[in-house]
């Protein structure tokens, strides 16, 4: 089981540190990157997947109603915790509710399950991606286009995909390999340009860091356990979904905060330590899931 576990997470944690590596050398500018990933890579793998699958929406709807708990549960659960601990919701919540679906979530399911869980992975991440587009900025400014999330080109994708998938339509070979080809880049450039953007995060705010790196997961994981135990998942839905949930904080947190000026450098310490502390909360998910599987 150990090397079993180890199989998992190392090629994500090698490819991280490579990343870090380069960027402590290079100092790169990873801002196109990380646009070309967000606006062609990751959703040319979205809809790839979502198209050549022939989903039964109804299938997946109970998994859809967890996720949506497990993403907005997680800031309910934690919210009794803003006034005791001195903190602001705006800084604190965001971290803990929207978690790395993208960077970790995606390569991680995939490794563990396999293409199977191709689907299930990509669902979990489009649901926190509309969720933080949405709910998300709206929380952290009430000035915001909730319909502007419409037009995110990963959203667009996973709705064209969607309903691809459910008419059971195909693509001409010469075009369906393309965009197969640019959405084998997403994965593993989203785990690269992670391990550069952490070298600019600081361990300032250390302690409100330590207390996100342990909430983000205990909350995400009570949910999880709250939803498995109402909905009638299957067992590869069930171990999905706890991975999900056991995901750190994701770095667009910071880039949000950043742009907003919501305490970006308490949201960067925050984010800087879960994903330090992931290094224990996966593996031990993963020590939870795998048996069952």
């Amino acid at each position: 089981m150990a090397w079993q576990i180890l199989s998992i997470v190392a090629p994500l944690i090698i490819i991280v540190v490579l990343g870090l590596i380069y960027g402590r050398k290079h100092r790169p500018d990873i801002s196109a990157a990380n646009r070309m990933n967000m606006e062609i890579f990751c959703p040319a793998l979205i809809f790839s997947v979502l198209a050549n699958t022939q989903l039964e929406l109804a299938d997946y709807s109970e998994l859809l109603l967890a996720s949506i708990w497990v993403v907005l549960g997680s800031g309910l659960v934690l919210l009794p915790l803003i006034k005791p601990l001195g903190l602001k919701a705006r800084t604190f919540l965001p971290p803990m509710m929207f978690n790395n679906a993208g960077n970790l979530g995606l390569p991680l399911i995939i490794l563990a399950f396999g293409e199977a869980a191709m689907p299930i992975a990509v669902i979990l991440f489009v649901v926190e991606m509309v969720l933080h587009f949405s709910v998300g900025l709206y929380f952290i400014d009430t000035k915001a286009k909730l319909l502007s999330t419409l037009r995110i080109p990963v959203i667009v994708a996973a709705i064209a995909g969607i309903v691809w998938g459910v008419l059971d339509l195909s693509l001409p070979k010469v075009i369906a390999t393309p965009i197969e080809m640019l959405g084998q880049i997403s994965v593993p450039l989203m785990l690269f340009t992670l391990g550069v953007r952490l070298i600019d995060v600081d361990l300032k705010d250390w302690r409100i860091g330590m207390i996100g790196a342990i909430a983000c997961p205990l909350s995400g994981l009570l949910c999880a356990f709250i939803a498995i135990a109402i909905l009638p998942l299957n067992s590869l839905q069930q171990s999905c979904l706890i991975l999900f949930a056991a995901l750190p904080p994701a770095v667009l947190n910071f880039i949000i905060a950043e742009q907003y000026q919501i305490e970006p450098q308490r949201v960067a310490s925050i984010v800087m330590l879960g994903n330090i502390a992931s290094l224990v909360f996966i593996p031990l998910a993963l020590l939870w899931v795998l048996p069952a599987s």
